[in-house]
């Protein structure tokens, strides 16, 4: 009984967890660009919870002055791809 009631409790919490995520995502962005992130999602879902954690954390911070718009979010998310693209790879021979 224990286990089950703290698996219930850890649920919960991932639950309200996922509700102030999307709560703070409603705030931050317009319906563009969450309808963006969630396509993004789609395709990687890595790079969404990345940008997702990345706005959660300027939101929170206060340094988010306005809604971010769908041009807004690409460029974010074209600045967020090109620096994992610029790894360097060396091949022996």
């Amino acid at each position: 009984m224990d286990n089950i009631d703290r698996l219930k409790a850890q649920r919960e919490q991932q639950e309200q967890l996922e509700k102030m995520k999307r709560e703070v995502l409603a705030k931050c962005l317009t319906k563009e660009a969450r309808e963006r992130l969630a396509n993004v999602r789609i395709g990687n879902s890595q790079l969404a919870e990345q940008v997702e954690s990345y706005l959660i954390q300027v939101y929170q911070q206060g340094q988010l002055k306005e809604t971010i718009n769908d041009s807004q979010l690409k460029d974010l998310l074209r600045t967020l791809t090109q620096q994992k693209e610029t790894k360097t790879r060396i091949k022996r021979k």
